[in-house]
């Protein structure tokens, strides 16, 4: 396997777990970034930009991009914090002071801080969309408006997998004077710090060829030398994917069918909670500037002050997740470091993407990581080739320059 790009001196055991994560882990095309106090330290990637060798056996290559799924939902939290930073936005405030509409059905004390972390009591439909509506950006955020809470909101946490996107947007939107999250992500982040990051690819990206093709990976065969055990989930989880009146299997079918994830008219679309198109440095890049100064296009930036850092980081939500089941903590609209998304540490904060792609940032060590794949597995928070990742990260600061 040839793995291309760069490695920093110290860093060389992340270039060897991602090699090694296409020789035991059946990885098909990736890439890695890591940036530490701003400076790239890592840039790596492999394989073919297409998961599927009927559609192509292309290399990948540097400036490939990918769907990241949910490692969108990182990117667009940085959204509703900035407003809050420059006065536009009050976390405290009920959601229908900006959106009147959403107060119908008991959600009157629905907050924006709700929304972000997670205790909405939102992450269902009553009546799944369509691809075709799920795309529309009036049509998500009116089935929301229009659904009842699950649960008393504030008073319990559950992930809001695919209508945080729809509740995000509508909020940026109506703050903004009808600018989404998509195009505040491309005029404010994206286009200053020159991020190969989209909420929403332009058709000239899209007839360019930046992003590859996706799709479903098995898992490796365990009785193979190397591939480790196969990882089972709890029994509880088992049964709340197994069971259709589940949060679990309710939250994740919001959208039914879900939409080809290689279709152009879904790639163009922007969906903050799922659909995000990036490199992994892009992915890298924009979680540097979260904490500290990166060098934008034409000055350094940095998108977070120490207080909205903060903001961000402090746990909001933590314990068991009414629909993943297992334990999870929510800053907002981050996850934070825990046993169901490990990071690299207790004041990491990030958001991994559901069957591989991950983003996150260490503050106190400098760190920014970025990883992307066109092969999705089963994995919701803490894929093995990530996590291989993760650990090779902490295992090159142990260690230092040699």
């Amino acid at each position: 396997m040839n793995v291309h790009g760069t490695v920093a001196e110290g860093f060389e055991p992340v270039r060897d777990a991602f090699a090694r994560n296409f020789t035991a882990l059946g990885e098909r095309g990736a890439a890695v970034a890591v940036y530490r106090d701003g400076r790239k330290v890592v840039d790596l990637w492999g394989g073919t930009r297409d998961v599927d060798d009927t559609a192509g056996t292309e290399p990948w290559r540097r400036g490939t991009a990918q769907v990241v799924r949910s490692a969108t939902k990182g990117v667009a939290a940085a959204v509703p914090l900035l407003l809050h930073r420059r006065g536009e936005l009050d976390l405290d405030a009920p959601v229908g002071e900006y959106w009147p509409e959403f107060k119908a059905h008991g959600k009157e004390r629905v907050l924006v801080r709700h929304v972000l972390n997670h205790r909405a009591g939102l992450p269902v439909l009553d009546r799944p969309l369509t691809p075709e509506d799920a795309l529309d950006p009036l049509r998500g955020p009116a089935a929301v408006a229009a659904q009842s809470p699950v649960w008393e909101p504030g008073t319990d946490h559950g992930y809001h997998a695919l209508t945080y996107g729809w509740l995000l947007d509508e909020l940026v939107r109506r703050v903004t004077g009808g600018r989404g999250a998509g195009q505040w992500i491309a005029d404010e982040i994206a286009r200053p710090l020159g991020l190969d990051l989209w909420v929403g690819l332009p058709a000239a990206e899209e007839a360019a060829g930046r992003a590859g093709r996706v799709g479903r990976l098995d898992d490796p065969d365990p009785s193979e030398p190397g591939n480790g055990p196969r990882l089972r989930p709890k029994r509880a989880v088992t049964a709340a994917y197994e069971d259709p009146d589940s949060l679990t299997r309710r939250a994740f079918a919001a959208i039914t069918p879900f939409p080809d994830q290689n279709d152009p008219v879904y790639r163009a679309a922007a969906l903050p909670a799922a659909n995000g198109i990036a490199t992994a440095d892009g992915l890298a890049r924009f979680y540097a500037a979260l904490i500290g100064e990166v060098d934008g296009v034409t000055r350094d930036v940095r998108l977070f002050d120490r207080a909205t850092m903060e903001l961000a980081r402090a746990e909001e939500s933590a314990g068991p997740d009414r629909v993943l089941v297992v334990g999870t903590r929510f800053g907002l609209g981050y996850m934070l470091h825990g046993s169901a998304s490990p990071f690299l540490g207790p004041g990491s904060f990030g958001h991994p993407g559901r069957g591989g792609s991950l983003g996150f940032a260490d503050p106190e060590t400098g760190i920014a990581l970025g990883y992307v794949t066109n092969g999705f597995r089963k994995t919701v928070t803490a894929d093995p080739r990530a996590q291989a990742l993760v650990r090779a990260v902490r295992a090159s600061l142990a260690r230092g320059p040699s």
